[in-house]
């Protein structure tokens, strides 16, 4: 009997995440971590759970971040294999994305190397799909593509893409965040696609070409077999800062089903990483909260769950931390007020994403780096400039 062959997959990973700087300034999009762990890594492992052990993953936006963790996947029990979409120039490697389509193109003109079919998955959401299931489903319906759909309550069809079929899950058309009287169907695109190999017959060589916006629409005009196939499971789209802030809290309230909160539960709600130095009995703590590892946090700190804060941060005294996400090395200086915001290097971003450069504002004595040597204490200048500023922007100093 031979042995089962291993399927193949594809990570779409070469957007800039533009809808999530600043993080993507230094972190591309599929390498944002949830609690310490980057998203790509949660989908290989649903990959290789479904015998999915042949992934390409096109990269472009500071590819060698996803490179250099991932390698060719041998430690998370896959093989893996990259296509660069870009050039250098002067030296430097300039990222040059070719659309979904024209990614995947790009490999199988390369080398025939999708013979079967196979799945495309976004780099930037966290799913819990039987995708096992979906392949059957697929293959029952005799389909070319299949577009896998979640259902949504229909106030929220506005933030999607809206999938519209007819009554044999045929699609018939796509409306793109459509109005909540406009919508024709409270079914949305999840960024999840199943394809044969037949499908490149539809996608032109050398030039951009998108899955959603340039491939489907021609799948439904020819009448080709495209099918859209409504299934229940987890995906947590985390495309814009609103939904990465969201999907942190989620994980720390319990609400995320595939991950559980890393690290020792030190008091009830309260997890850390590796020697943190911490009283819990001096700090006025309300869980859920996850502190990574060598972080400090002084006596009169104030934290407010569900937070995180990362590794290597110093949360100095009388800080707050309410409903936050810090990243690694930020130190929060004393008094320093912090009210549902995402602390990242030196950035303050509001949960809707809108952002405050510290540096350019002259504010990085008030957040910065956990590893500078020359934080004296603030002049009476810099406390009068923090209290002016007021608590909304980001906190007041003592």
């Amino acid at each position: 009997m031979e042995p089962k062959k291993a399927m193949k997959a594809m990570i779409l990973a070469a957007g800039k995440g533009t809808r999530v700087q600043p993080i993507t300034h230094v972190i591309p999009k599929p390498m944002i971590p949830i609690l310490q762990k980057p998203v790509m890594e949660f989908l290989l492992e649903l990959l290789k759970e479904h015998g999915f052990k042949e992934i390409m993953v096109n990269v472009s936006h500071l590819a060698e971040e996803i490179e250099n963790y991932f390698r060719d996947g041998q430690r998370f029990g896959v093989e893996i294999a990259y296509s660069f979409e870009g050039r250098i120039e002067d030296g430097e490697l300039v990222g040059d994305a070719l659309g979904s389509a024209g990614g995947l193109k790009k490999i199988q003109d390369f080398q025939k190397f999708f013979d079967d079919t196979f799945v495309v998955l976004c780099g930037d959401a966290l799913i819990d799909l039987d995708l096992s299931e979906a392949v059957k489903r697929h293959k029952e319906k005799g389909a070319l593509a299949t577009l896998i759909t979640k259902t949504v309550p229909k106030e929220n069809v506005s933030s999607y893409g809206v999938v519209v079929t007819d009554e044999d899950d045929r699609v018939k058309a796509f409306q793109e965040k459509p109005s909540i009287d406009s919508a024709l169907s409270n079914n949305i695109n999840t960024g999840i696609y199943l394809f044969e190999p037949e499908i490149f017959k539809y996608i032109p060589s050398n030039q951009p070409f998108d899955i959603g916006a340039d491939l489907f629409p021609k799948l439904v005009e020819v009448g080709a077999p495209f099918f859209a196939l409504s299934m229940d499971f987890e995906w947590v789209d985390i495309g814009k800062v609103p939904d990465y802030w969201s999907a942190i809290r989620n994980v720390l309230l319990g609400e995320v089903r595939q991950i559980e909160i890393p690290g020792k539960e030190v008091r009830p709600g309260i997890f850390t990483g590796l020697n943190v130095s911490a009283n819990w009995d001096k700090i006025n703590v309300k869980g859920p909260v996850y502190v990574g590892g060598m972080t400090c946090i002084e006596d009169g700190a104030i934290i407010v769950g569900p937070s995180m804060i990362g590794p290597s941060c110093y949360i100095c005294e009388g800080a707050t931390i309410d409903n936050s996400i810090i990243f690694d090395y930020s130190r929060i200086g004393p008094g320093v007020q912090l009210l549902e915001k995402l602390v990242f290097g030196r950035y303050c971003v509001d949960k809707n994403g809108d952002h405050l450069d510290l540096q350019d504002a002259a504010l990085d004595w008030l957040i910065t780096d956990s590893r500078r040597q020359d934080l004296g204490k603030p002049s009476p200048q810099q406390k009068a400039m923090a209290e002016l500023l007021g608590t909304d922007l980001i906190g007041t100093v003592n």
